[in-house]
């Protein structure tokens, strides 16, 4: 027969870092709508801006930009997560698709690193878009995240609108300066739904030197400094670092 010893300091399941999406079930989702999901990156993996991540993770990302129910239409890489905007045709469209994305963005971490394990912390975060202007602000968020980091380490983003080249900005075309056509085939999709096509510009168009979440998003530095720059080379990636 069994007895309870008692209460022991140090027993008993460990409790783990508080998860930002815990696992409940998604709700369902409407084709109409495009969704902002963000992958947190474990802590002690290298910085996912390397140049060599950015450029593995793009090529993989050209094989599975575009799948049956499911496209990245707009991605951005920050030191230890990544922000994507994707259309999927349902919950169940997202969740392979996603899926999909994270393993190719582990793999791609592990080979450029050369290392082991895990490389994602947590569920993807998930944010369904709903409104044109809530698209617009998505997009300047995601493809100008570089610049707003910058600015909350107090450090002012380069003078020039140079697009951030761990981002998928140089294939985007709702710049409002004009800008010439990036050199590289890209490795995002096309968008299909009318929100993240079209909808959005009732807003008006997106300035390279905006500063997402903050006054100076509509009349930021760089407002007027004609075309932003398509250097997207080693140099660049450094200077957004």
């Amino acid at each position: 027969m069994c007895h309870w010893g008692g209460r022991r300091a140090g027993a008993g399941r460990k409790v783990g870092p508080k998860s930002r999406d815990p696992h409940r079930e998604r709700p369902a989702l409407a084709a109409r709508f495009p969704c902002h999901v963000t992958l947190k990156i474990r802590a002690g993996v290298p910085s996912l801006r390397s140049v060599q991540l950015v450029r593995e993770f793009e090529r993989s990302l050209r094989v599975a930009c575009q799948r049956t129910g499911f496209r990245v239409v707009y991605y951005s890489l920050q030191p230890d997560h990544a922000h994507l905007i994707v259309e999927a045709g349902c919950k169940e469209d997202l969740a392979r698709g996603m899926k999909s994305i994270g393993s190719r963005l582990a793999r791609a971490v592990n080979r450029v690193f050369r290392r082991r394990g895990p490389v994602l912390s947590d569920r993807y975060h998930l944010h369904v878009l709903r409104t044109p202007r809530e698209v617009r602000r998505a997009i300047a968020y995601v493809l100008l995240n570089a610049r707003r980091h910058l600015a909350k380490l107090g450090r002012r983003p380069p003078a020039r609108s140079i697009l951030d080249p761990a981002s998928s900005g140089r294939w985007f075309d709702g710049w409002r300066a004009g800008m010439g056509r990036a050199h590289d085939p890209p490795a995002v999709a096309a968008p299909r739904t009318w929100l993240l096509a079209a909808g959005w510009r009732r807003h008006g168009l997106i300035n390279p030197g905006e500063v997402p979440g903050t006054r100076r998003m509509r009349n930021a530095p760089g407002a007027q400094d004609g075309r932003p720059s398509l250097i997207c080379d080693d140099r660049d990636l450094r200077r957004y670092r």
